[in-house]
């Protein structure tokens, strides 16, 4: 998570929702369009326009206009990173990433934060990458770092060269490392021995930390076992998906992949303090703030020593519920009490 002593710094990327841009059906943009009508809890915090894998080779065109087209009409309180088409290995993708990165910033720039880029190789890779969204921006008269760049790190170069690739972003318009583990299994030969994809903890380990370290965002891999059958009835697939959720959170990643509406409610749940969770920590503040105010010097709460590191920990959760109050107030209005949120808007978040 991004953050500084500002609340406002925070950049919220809790679900990553990609939709594809254009779909076989009398209205090819419904599954875009359905995203950008989201609220509430099915409102993503990234909702990313896909013109790469989910949108078929002979629709590609129709899916960049439709992006074009539909955005602009929409007041969507979340942002806006189109996947276009890329691949390290192969100059006629890279080609026509370049065209479909030029052709938003001429029509939409004004509308998105950035473009998201999959498939990228090794550090110089990335660079290319980065030339191609600012010869866009150059081209169409936007200042120098309006246009965002967001990798999916789904290579073998791109896992070896992560260190490098996060230090270029400190830097630099890269903004988020979002994991592709179906595209970087099929690299590396890894199998499906009938209990799914290896969960590759250690590269996950790795994003958090680099783009931690870089202050970048990292977004976990999409989940598509989405529905299961039992006894002839088919179901959505909650229980695995939040399995997986959770697990990112635990290590740290700033936000998850969404692929539908329910695992986009799943993921801003999830990585949204829970009221019991908003209720400790604001306790512990209040209390830390009463013992500061009565010169007390090291001070025990509830049986734990609070340091500046712990109490950096209950800040975070403060700091975050107060970002998703700021850009989304309608989910904080449903998840918390009033007086609950109305404690941590209105806490001394100061150490001092």
């Amino acid at each position: 998570m991004t953050t500084d002593d500002n609340d406002t710094d925070i950049r919220l990327c809790r679900t990553f929702q990609t939709a594809p841009a254009a779909v076989p059906k009398d209205d090819s943009a419904k599954y875009l369009t359905s995203g950008l009508e989201a609220d509430g809890f099915q409102a993503p915090d990234w909702l990313v326009p896909d013109l790469e894998d989910g949108t078929a080779p002979d629709m590609k065109a129709e899916g960049l206009e439709n992006t074009i087209e539909q955005v602009p009409r929409y007041e969507f309180p979340g942002e806006i990173w189109p996947r276009v088409e890329w691949s390290y290995e192969d100059g006629t993708y890279r080609e026509k990433g370049r065209e479909q990165i030029d052709r938003l910033a001429s029509a939409i720039g004004d509308e998105i934060e950035g473009v998201v880029v999959p498939k990228v190789g090794r550090l110089e890779d990335v660079r290319r990458a980065a030339e191609a969204v600012a010869e866009a921006e150059r081209e169409h008269g936007y200042p120098d770092g309006s246009i965002g760049l967001s990798i999916i790190v789904e290579t073998g170069r791109a896992r070896s060269d992560l260190r490098e690739i996060a230090k270029f972003g400190e830097d630099s318009r890269l903004t988020a490392l979002v994991f592709g583990p179906v595209d970087y299994t099929a690299e590396l030969g890894g199998r499906d021995l009938g209990d799914g994809r290896p969960r590759w903890d250690g590269l996950l380990e790795a994003l958090s930390n680099e783009a931690s370290a870089a202050g970048l965002l990292s977004i976990g891999g999409p989940f598509d076992d989405l529905f299961k059958e039992r006894a002839g009835l088919t179901y959505y697939n909650a229980e695995e998906y939040a399995d997986q959720i959770e697990h990112e959170a635990r290590l740290g990643l700033d936000g998850s992949w969404s692929l539908y509406p329910k695992q986009t409610i799943q993921a801003n749940t999830i990585h949204m303090p829970t009221p019991d969770e908003l209720e400790r920590d604001v306790h512990k503040i209040e209390r830390f703030n009463e013992a500061k105010r009565e010169g007390t010097g090291a001070v025990t709460i509830d049986g734990q020593m609070v340091d500046e590191a712990t109490f950096k920990n209950f800040v975070n959760t403060v700091r975050t519920v107060r970002a998703i109050d700021e850009r989304r107030p309608d989910q904080t209005g449903d998840y918390y009490d009033d007086e609950l949120l109305e404690r941590a808007l209105e806490l001394e978040l100061s150490y001092a």
